[in-house]
């Protein structure tokens, strides 16, 4: 998943390149239009912040999924060493 955020921000982290290349200079200004072109940009922003979203919270629902398991886990086994250490695991990764 963190490689997969990784890849998605690649638009947040290129932004200052993306405005310079989306706003026409004064000699580009004829041939393009910068309100759609914004536009675009805007969309594009929304649309990788909308997915990167979903993906988080489709990750801590199925942490917090799996955090609940390993708790009740825990209350039958309290001497299980390595159930806790992979309980700690997954309570920080939440």
């Amino acid at each position: 998943i963190q490689e997969l955020l990784r890849v998605m921000r690649t638009i947040d982290d290129r932004i200052v390149h993306e405005l310079n290349t989306t706003i026409p200079t004064a000699s580009f200004v004829g041939k393009v239009d910068p309100g759609q072109t914004c536009k675009e940009l805007y969309e594009s922003l929304m649309d990788a912040h909308t997915k990167r979203e979903r993906i988080i919270k489709n990750c801590i629902s199925q942490t917090s999924t799996v955090v609940k398991t390993l708790k009740e886990e825990r209350e039958k086994a309290h001497e299980d060493a390595a159930l806790l250490k992979q309980l700690r695991k997954e309570q920080t990764k939440v």
